[in-house]
């Protein structure tokens, strides 16, 4: 059974475990240990998930499976960006599912989601970013429709960037 949930501000701990773990599953060779330690103790925190829900700007939903919480994403509306045409455009700034729950296509459960809830706000696209190493992630956004509109450093640490691919969805 799957189930998706708006996440509250109690929910900011499960967002913070999950975005850790599966942070450190998808990204946790693109740096040096110590620099992929220190990003995650400091972006994956209780208290900046609390900061990012109080946001008005952002929606964070959670996925279940068979009622355990298998991952997570965030959405913010009307988010242009220079490499963007549309000024009505939604950034999926994560979709983050927990590594044990690949396969059994929660990812697109969770995407058709947030696309969903995209459209219904009058959206007329949708963009992300993504590492141009993570090819699980590249495929999945390419068939879902998504194309490379551009590029960006994703920093890691004051040493380290990641390039990542800027692509984008057209409804």
């Amino acid at each position: 059974m799957i189930s998706i949930i708006k996440a509250k501000k109690e929910h900011a701990p499960l967002l913070a475990e999950i975005g850790k773990v599966s942070f450190l599953e998808s990204h946790g060779t693109s740096a040096a240990p110590d620099d992929i330690n220190k990003y995650v103790e400091h972006k994956f925190t209780d208290d900046v998930f609390l900061e990012e829900i109080s946001d008005a700007n952002n929606e964070f939903h959670i996925i279940y499976y068979n009622n355990t919480p298998a991952g997570y994403s965030k959405i913010i509306f009307n988010s242009p960006h220079q490499n963007i045409p549309h000024k009505n455009v939604t950034k999926l700034e994560r979709i983050y599912l927990l590594k044990e729950f690949y396969g059994l296509k929660l990812g697109q459960e969770l995407f058709e989601f947030n696309r969903t809830l995209s459209k219904k706000n009058g959206q007329c696209g949708m963009w992300l970013f993504v590492w141009t190493e993570n090819k699980r992630a590249i495929s999945f956004y390419e068939k879902t429709g998504f194309k490379v509109v551009g590029s960006h450093n994703f920093k890691i640490s004051e040493n380290h960037s990641n390039p990542n691919h800027q692509m984008l969805l057209a409804y």
